[in-house]
């Protein structure tokens, strides 16, 4: 894919114009340089998932003159096989412990809804994001179920729609569920389901395209940065960064283009972590703010493809099971997919994508069948495995500059609900970078400086 949007038409005309000296001779360049970064951008994005092209796309939105900012987006797999965006289950919902979270999805669900007002392309045909709004369905124990009223009554003061429900009135409006073990169920009346995230990207992708917003495939390796000291009230010496240079090298070559630039975004998903480390993050002593790492890494989860012929029919919500297992429907055709998150010691090597099938047998699909009895004679058709962004902190997303590392700026950690939120994010993001603080959505609680002082945003409603 080209970096850059006009630079094509430029090449072009010169090509005319030597073609039109030199009669009948071929064009013969000794150099194409149509696949390199350009050599300057104001904002250069590390990571080209939804989370990323949200913030180009907020950023193009949001700058007071079209063609102010120039953007670039540096992914290293074009073809998204190991993304996250695409190997997720492609749910939303506002069902969250955390006020920041409901906010954040509320209105990516606004977002969603109204795609193609906010992504249209002048000619391009609509996008069918095919959402499904049969919301989201948890299940309490007796422990939880005092959490999960609290939970409720924050998401509804927020603007959610959540209902409540005995395990009676469960037992009624889904028969197919056995309700041993459940006290409590929270039930998402609008707003929540699922939704096609690879429309999503491709949607994002096209619409940047006609915005300007340059793309790169190539991987980042080293930032160039200037420092400058200073003295806290107290006497500690820190020692500010800039960063005034990106080296992208180029996929399959030694080459690296040196990309100048003013901002740069974190948005590398389950990999920021070694991102954020290359530009000196928690290089420092431990215990110190320049000690501070980002606790991003990726950890390995496994979605199971099943069909099951007795399963939950068509109004079956998504549904998430006390013990940690979930499922929803996929498709028409009595297909469901679904699995469960390890606990730590269980934690696979995410060093590959394999799939483990013996989780699913011995995990997953035990709770699975004591929670649906109809699960008992399904029959697994296929699986992947995909990344999640783990906060291994909070389990929730860190948002907005680095401290001590200026012009570094993150949109990372959400540990499995980053696509969901990605419309929100990325605005939240574009508005610290252009207005210097957040507007919409007050997320100070996401800030990097929480891991400083251990100011844990715990979210607990984690699939």
């Amino acid at each position: 894919m080209s970096c850059t949007a006009n630079w094509d038409g430029k090449v072009s005309e010169i090509k005319k114009k030597i073609q039109s000296i030199f009669p009948g001779g071929a064009w013969n360049p000794l150099y194409d340089t149509s696949h390199l970064p350009p050599e300057r951008s104001d904002v250069v994005i590390v990571g080209g998932g939804v989370l990323g092209l949200s913030v180009a796309y907020w950023l193009k939105r949001l700058e007071k003159q079209q063609g102010a900012i120039r953007v670039l987006v540096v992914e290293r797999d074009h073809t998204y096989a190991r993304a996250s965006t695409v190997l997720s289950v492609g749910g939303i919902r506002q069902q969250f412990s955390l006020p920041q979270n409901v906010q954040l999805s509320l209105f990516s669900a606004e977002f969603l809804r109204n795609i193609n007002e906010y992504l249209a392309v002048v000619d391009d045909p609509p996008l069918d994001l095919q959402f499904n709004p049969s919301g989201y369905l948890l299940l309490a124990s007796e422990e939880g179920a005092a959490i999960m009223e609290r939970n409720v009554k924050m998401q509804r003061q927020e603007g959610a729609k959540v209902c409540l429900m005995s395990p009676e009135q469960l037992q009624k409006k889904f028969p197919w569920i056995n309700t041993e073990g459940v006290a409590l169920a929270s039930y998402g009346l609008e707003n929540e389901g699922w939704f096609d995230p690879w429309c999503l990207l491709q949607g994002l992708r096209r619409k940047l395209q006609s915005m300007g917003v340059l793309f790169c495939q190539g991987e980042v390796t080293r930032f160039i940065s200037s420092s400058s000291h200073m003295e806290t009230a107290s006497g500690e010496q820190l020692t500010l960064k800039r960063i005034h240079e990106v080296h992208v090298k180029m996929d399959h070559s030694q080459e690296f283009q040196p990309v100048e630039c003013a901002i740069v975004v974190n948005a590398a998903g389950a990999w920021s972590g070694q991102i954020a480390e290359l530009a000196g993050v928690g290089n420092g002593p431990p215990g110190t703010m320049q000690g501070t790492k980002l606790p991003v890494e990726p950890r390995k989860r496994y979605v199971y493809l099943w069909h099951c012929p007795q399963g939950p029919g068509l109004e079956a919500p998504l549904v998430a099971d006390p013990s940690g297992a979930y499922f929803r429907r996929e498709g028409l055709g009595n297909n469901y997919v679904g699995s469960c998150s390890p606990t730590e010691e269980e934690e696979p090597d995410p060093g590959n994508l394999e799939v483990d099938y013996d989780f699913f047998q011995e995990k997953v699909w035990p709770r699975l069948a004591q929670r649906v009895p109809a699960f008992e004679t399904l029959k697994v058709r296929s699986a992947w495995a995909g990344y999640y962004d783990y906060n291994t902190f909070d389990q929730n997303g860190v948002v907005g500059p680095h401290p001590l590392v200026v012009n570094m700026y993150f949109a990372t950690g959400f540990s499995g609900h980053g696509l969901q939120q990605a419309p929100a994010v990325g605005r939240a993001v574009a508005e610290m970078v252009l207005e210097g603080h957040f507007q919409t959505i007050n997320l100070s609680p996401f800030l990097f400086s929480r891991f400083y002082f251990g100011e844990k945003a715990q979210e607990h409603c984690i699939l």
